[in-house]
């Protein structure tokens, strides 16, 4: 379970980011951009993974000798993505006005990389279910938590928190390697 909850932290960190930059760019209405950034993110966030897992166990059948090298590949490009992310401008400085079609792509493009890394609950002891569902409140907290400290610090801590989360997903992979 506990793997569960660091995976949590580490895929928020890439929603966690980028509500840093909203709310360091959007000064009015902070409390609500905090709850649209925290509801869209933390409900896709908590559905990729589940269409990940669901994907990964169709086909664990057939690779699950190398089930382990597969989540391993997918944890280390993913992380290695949001490593290379944490140093490149963020899509929030292009974006003047929040609308619902906004927030649906930026929760989209942030969630991408849940979906590989529900592959990888495949392999780990756990509620796929529960899993979803940490994962999704882990992120809408650290979204809406993202919002007010960009809001109050400015775009200081975006790229850092992003390089955390891809380092620990890293991480976790070679952990899921080497089990």
């Amino acid at each position: 379970m506990l793997e569960v909850l660091i995976l949590a932290v580490a895929l928020s960190m890439d929603a966690f980011a980028v509500s840093i930059g909203l709310g360091s760019k959007h000064q009015r209405k902070v409390a609500s951009l905090a709850v649209m950034a925290g509801v869209y993110f933390g409900l896709f966030q908590g559905l990729m993974p589940l269409l990940g897992y669901l994907g990964g166990k169709g086909v664990l059948g057939w690779v699950e000798a190398y089930a382990p090298w597969i989540a391993f590949i997918l944890l280390a490009l993913i992380g290695s993505k949001m490593i290379y992310e944490a140093f490149s401008e963020g899509v929030e400085d292009d974006i003047s006005i929040i609308t619902h079609r906004v927030m649906l792509m930026l929760a989209i493009a942030t969630s991408i990389d849940a979906m590989a890394a529900g592959f990888a609950l495949t392999l780990l002891d756990v509620a796929p279910l529960l899993a979803c569902l940490i994962i999704g409140v882990t992120t809408l907290l650290f979204s809406m938590a993202g919002v007010f400290v960009g809001n109050k610090s400015g775009a200081f801590l975006e790229g850092k928190a992003e390089f955390v989360g891809g380092v620990v997903i890293v991480l976790i992979g070679l952990k899921i390697l080497f089990m």
